[in-house]
């Protein structure tokens, strides 16, 4: 468990980049193969420096980690960022830097977003982790509940803010995170209401994704926390079931942010997925 004295929140060296009109701020750490972080809802790419994780890897593989549309200091790319167009933007960003086969590690609403990158890129995928995300579609109650929060959004954005994110962490860690819990509840306050609304409109209609996993020809890994509020442990179990190439990891009393709340347990599985797609990419060069 990360305490309050080792957590030293850090601000990267960034980049911006225009992609469909819009300014995308990105960093660039480290050196080697690549993974590229996707952000997930109401954070922006901070969120994998707070307490060192990004700059851990970066000591192995050269990271690349992007705001998403409408987050951090990206602006938007319309009044509903699909998760489509939002693979675009990554997929520019990718080109621009010269960049051709990377593994994608994406949180939440991050892993939606590589999801649908895998599924019109594959070619540039040596392996995509799903940290705490589905490649379900929303059932009928969770569109229902989107549009519940886009109509609070509206009328109360930090009201709406502040209950997600504490609910992002397992009950048990709450009370040892309340600086993490600040600090991610400052980033998400810095999120405009438009991008926090085009974003529930676009993961409120993003389709199933499951075939994209279930005929990957690429390493797969889903991490699931046990007493996740967003993602329950099951749902990401039975997931898994769907091909028996899928990793599934489970992080122990770990919530929506095991990066966070279990980042020693995190670093080591998310090194050791790298260092198994890129082996795999290199036995097929």
């Amino acid at each position: 468990m990360i305490t309050p004295e080792s957590f030293h929140p850090e601000v990267p060296r960034t980049e911006y980049m225009n992609v469909f009109g819009a300014k995308i701020r990105y960093s660039d750490t480290g050196k080697g193969r690549v993974i590229v972080l996707l952000h997930g809802f109401l954070e922006s790419l901070e969120v994998w420096y707070g307490n060192g994780f990004a700059q851990e890897l970066a000591k192995h593989y050269r990271i690349i980690s992007i705001d998403l549309p409408g987050h951090g200091k990206s602006e938007c790319v319309g009044y509903v960022h699909r998760m489509e167009r939002m693979a675009k933007v990554v997929k520019h960003v990718m080109d621009e830097l010269g960049l051709r086969r990377y593994t994608l590690v994406g949180h939440s609403m991050g892993g939606y977003v590589a999801l649908a990158f895998a599924e019109k890129y594959s070619e540039n995928v040596t392996g995509l982790c799903l940290f705490h995300s589905t490649a379900y579609a929303d059932s009928e109650a969770k569109r229902i509940d989107r549009e519940r929060a886009i109509r609070l959004v509206k009328k109360a954005p930090l009201k709406y803010t502040n209950a997600l994110v504490t609910n992002l962490f397992a009950l048990a860690n709450v009370r040892y995170m309340q600086e993490q819990i600040r600090w991610l509840r400052r980033m998400a306050s810095k999120t405009k209401v438009q991008g926090v609304v085009a974003c529930l409109e676009g993961m409120k209609i993003r389709k199933d994704r499951t075939t994209v996993i279930r005929y990957a020809a690429f390493p797969v890994m889903i991490i699931a926390g046990t007493r996740d509020n967003i993602l329950p442990h099951e749902s990401l179990v039975q997931l898994a079931q769907i091909n028996p190439e899928i990793k599934l990891v489970t992080m122990e009393k770990t919530g929506h942010l095991g990066f966070i709340e279990s980042r020693e347990v995190a670093l080591k599985k998310v090194r050791a997925f790298a260092g198994h797609t890129f082996r795999i990419k290199q036995s097929g060069d």
